[in-house]
């Protein structure tokens, strides 16, 4: 496993600074550089006067990307292109991330389906390639699986001990790593009442409560700097609301950003049009609102449109993809079919496992549940739903292997 994560570091790096060169930056790249170059600056997480969106929002961002931006030097300079210390930093936090995939498929099934797990995950593509962009995805599944293996190993601790008392320590410490994977992408809300709502039914009703104030415990200092900045209730940022708007409008397709949906970006442009001189913040309300409206007065159209994020959060086949090159499109399908179905042969032995690992399919489960609230995109699917599909791979490999 550990050598799995040496190659995946190796892969990353050979990919970042050998092959992903001098490429433009995206919309989000350029406000996580922006807001690093601010808190370099001193001036907080602020945008400076001279930072030009275009026709886009600028938005306020979860906190804890921007600072690891900060901390690696990212903010010191302006950037046209991903700064090299930042493919290097992320690549080091991805192998971190391969040997987790590596440590919970080896707790679950076997030191076989870890050593596989491991392995696949050192040269899967997504993973590899998300190491290059300047995007929170790659810190934020090594975050998210850290939290997994800290929750399961608490329940293990209580169940052996008969006692919530002995995995107190551990929940503490996984309460504290969710609050900053929320800081770092505000998604991984949906895991907190999933995993709450598990203890609770195990009879671990004092762990889950622990944890929930652990989290909100970290959490809460920016919700209130949120208020006191803002004027009003912003639990982490204020995308939510665009993006709940973004998947639930009439024109939406049930995938894709407004990148890949050119006809509701436009629609949002009249949207802010008729609302002029208002923030980001005072807009948000407004999106939400304004979808809810529209879901309420089609409930049946809603409802087909919910199918179709579900079909589109397993099959590779958005209209997102079509964005890219043949070149990575082919290497993103083929790789992702080759892992969901090795996994689908692996999920039986995962799933009746004595150590089954429940807190990382209780993560993909809260993955799955806010595409369908908002909507699917292959960035969101890489971080969670990736890694619980190549520990079920490693378990078919496991098997295969022990035959």
């Amino acid at each position: 496993m550990l050598a799995a994560a040496l190659v995946g570091l190796a892969v990353r790096l050979a990919f970042g600074l050998g092959y992903w060169v001098q490429k433009p930056l995206t919309h989000d790249e350029r406000e996580y550089l922006a807001l690093a170059r601010s808190l370099t600056d001193g001036r907080g997480f602020t945008y400076a006067a001279s930072h030009d969106t275009g026709t886009a929002q600028q938005f306020g961002r979860a906190p804890v990307y921007p600072l690891f931006l900060t901390i690696i030097g990212a903010g010191a300079l302006e950037h046209d292109a991903v700064p090299a210390r930042v493919k290097i930093a992320q690549s080091i936090v991805g192998a971190i991330g391969v040997w987790l995939i590596g440590l919970i498929a080896l707790r679950a099934v076997s030191p076989a389906a870890g050593v596989a797990a491991a392995a696949i995950a050192a040269v899967y593509p997504p993973l590899i390639w998300m190491c290059a962009y300047v995007l929170s995805e790659v810190l934020y599944s090594t975050l998210a699986l850290t939290v997994a293996l800290l929750v399961d190993d608490a329940m293990a601790r209580a169940h052996r001990a008969r006692s919530s008392r002995a995995g107190g320590a551990t929940t503490i410490a996984a309460g504290f790593v969710t609050g900053i994977s929320i800081l770092v992408r505000p998604g991984m809300l949906f895991f907190l009442p999933l995993v709450a709502v598990w203890m609770i039914a195990r009879r671990r009703g004092v762990l889950a409560i622990a944890l929930i104030v652990t989290t909100l415990a970290v959490v809460a200092p920016w919700t209130a700097r949120n208020a006191r900045v803002y004027g009003r209730f912003v639990l982490v940022a204020s995308e939510g609301g665009v993006t709940f708007w973004t998947g639930n409008h009439p024109l939406a397709r049930g995938e894709g950003d407004l990148a890949a949906n050119p006809d509701i970006k436009k629609a949002e442009i009249a949207f802010r049009a008729a609302r002029p001189g208002l923030t980001a913040e005072q807009l948000e309300p407004l999106y939400y609102r304004d979808a809810l409206h529209y879901i309420a007065g089609h409930p049946g159209w809603w409802a087909a449109l919910i199918a179709k994020k579900a079909f589109y959060t397993i099959v590779p086949a958005g209209p997102s993809y079509t964005l890219h090159s043949t070149t990575y499109l082919a290497a993103t399908v083929v790789s992702y079919m080759l892992v969901l179905l090795s996994a689908a042969a692996g999920a039986r032995r995962v799933w009746q496992s004595v150590h089954r690992p429940s807190a990382l399919l209780l993560l993909a489960a809260s993955a799955v549940i806010a595409g369908l609230v908002f909507f699917p995109q292959e960035r969101f699917r890489i971080p969670v739903i990736d890694p619980t599909l190549i520990v079920c791979a490693g378990a078919a490999c496991a098997g295969r292997l022990d035959r």
